[in-house]
């Protein structure tokens, strides 16, 4: 391994300390873009943990989308190893975005209500990376491209995302290239619709997970993985439940959101559902 050398030239253990401009570290991490990235619009010190940890899951939420995109791709190239090491990655990243709720998990009404006023109309249903994860996992809906009409940019790559196919729709297009007899109408869907169960799909789930070393073991390998997807976002999202409840109880939600009832609709929806129902046939 080479070492520094000082102002003398001569070998030393000492790192090289002195740069023409920033740092390399700078140029990479831009860490003085994001640690000025914080403008409180209060006075109460816990605003701080609250839009930095915000901040925080918005570039959790950047990492996953970009893994499921890159997933996606490889399943419609038939490449399920690009796929699994993708997918894999992304369980390992929703952990993290998940342990995000910690800072705020414990709040209590007044804590909140201490900055809370500072959000305005602000909320994380207004969030687009995260509601390109949600396209992603098929739960498609076209009116909540309506806050982003003005930010042409945001707009533009949420409504490509709402008409490609979503992480899951590749899943049973490849389900179907195997000889797998998925219908012809969950394959031509609408694709700006929300996924909704099919009770075919349902059947070669349930065929797949009866033979788990059979002839497309491969296949249900990939079906443990999505589920493991499935099961973090569930966990995510009682996460955020049961934080909002213990902030805010049953008030109307910031931006005029529903709130916890909103957010317990979400909680109770499982994605990829036959992967679910699918075990008990099995």
């Amino acid at each position: 391994m080479s070492h520094a050398l000082d102002a003398s030239g001569a070998g030393s253990d000492t790192p090289n300390l002195d740069f023409a401009g920033t740092t390399p570290y700078e140029d990479y991490v831009q860490a003085d873009v994001l640690t000025h990235l914080q403008h409180l619009r209060s006075d109460d010190p816990g605003e701080m943990v609250f839009l930095v940890t915000t901040q925080v899951m918005e570039l959790w939420f950047t990492v996953i989308v970009h893994e499921w995109e890159t997933a996606a791709r490889a399943l419609r190239e038939d490449d399920i190893p690009v796929a699994m090491d993708a997918l894999k990655r992304s369980l390992r990243e929703l952990e993290a975005l998940n342990a995000s709720w910690r800072p705020l998990a414990q709040l209590t009404p007044a804590q909140f209500n201490a900055y809370r006023g500072a959000l305005g109309e602000g909320s994380g249903f207004q969030s687009a990376m995260y509601r390109r994860m949600e396209f992603l996992l098929g739960e498609k809906s076209a009116s909540m491209l309506v806050p982003h009409r003005g930010a042409p940019r945001v707009h533009g790559e949420l409504e490509k995302a709402l008409q490609e196919p979503s992480l899951y729709d590749e899943t049973l297009r490849l389900l179907a290239r195997r000889g797998l007899p998925v219908p012809a109408e969950v394959l031509e869907r609408d694709l700006a619709l929300r996924y909704e169960p099919s009770p075919a799909v349902e059947a070669v789930w349930t065929a797949l997970y009866a033979e788990p070393r059979g002839e497309h073991s491969d296949l249900h390998r990939l079906g443990e993985v999505l589920t493991d997807v499935a099961e973090l976002v569930w966990r995510w999202r009682n996460d955020h439940l049961v934080a909002t409840r213990r902030a805010m109880g049953a008030k109307t939600g910031t931006g005029g959101s529903a709130g916890v009832t909103w957010l317990e609709k979400r909680a109770q929806k499982n994605v990829f559902p036959e992967l679910w129902t699918a075990r008990s046939h099995v």
